[in-house]
């Protein structure tokens, strides 16, 4: 999954999606209700790409994760974030057994599961399956194409009239 171009904003609910760069701000639009505004280097940003989880090893990033949902539920929408904390708790888990349950505190889940459920709504959820598939798809088009055989042929240039450019009396000079 690529999670590049998305962001997190903190204090505004849901995810972002980085539109254009101004002078002293950023562009985005919401993935709830696709408004635009600009994003200040005052608000708090997080890019979804750089975000991981606590694990007791290595940090786990959230794209593995997200295809770790995905590829549980088989494309469905996973928990609600609304759900009991100890389901949440215990649906990470089964995902992720050695994420550290100190360091990862309960509002983060709740995002987790919020955000797996917003991308796979607005079709932003790409795995990396399907980009793969795409591209086989796209060099076996390539493959199956018959080149093409054009005759040269010789066509006479056309030649237009150019109209005269008209000059400007020089300026007289003064002594």
């Amino acid at each position: 999954m690529d999670l590049s171009g998305l962001i997190s904003i903190s204090g505004r609910p849901g995810l972002f999606v980085v539109v254009a760069q101004g002078k002293n701000s950023i562009i985005v639009q919401s993935l709830i209700d696709n408004k635009r505004f600009p994003a200040y280097s005052t608000d708090r940003i997080s890019a979804l790409e750089d975000i991981s989880i606590y694990t007791y090893d290595d940090d786990k990033p959230l794209n593995e994760i997200f295809a770790s949902i995905f590829e549980k539920q088989q494309g469905k929408e996973g928990p609600s974030h609304k759900e009991d904390l100890s389901v949440l708790q215990d649906y990470l888990s089964g995902i992720l057994p050695d994420y550290n349950e100190e360091r990862v505190y309960p509002s983060d889940i709740k995002k987790l599961f919020q955000w797996y459920n917003l991308l796979l709504k607005t079709g932003k959820f790409e795995t990396l399956e399907d980009k793969k598939q795409s591209e086989t798809d796209a060099t076996e088009d390539v493959a199956e194409a018959k080149p093409t055989v054009k005759s040269k042929k010789t066509t006479a240039k056309k030649t237009t009239a150019k109209k005269p450019v008209a000059k400007k009396p020089a300026a007289k000079k003064k002594d």
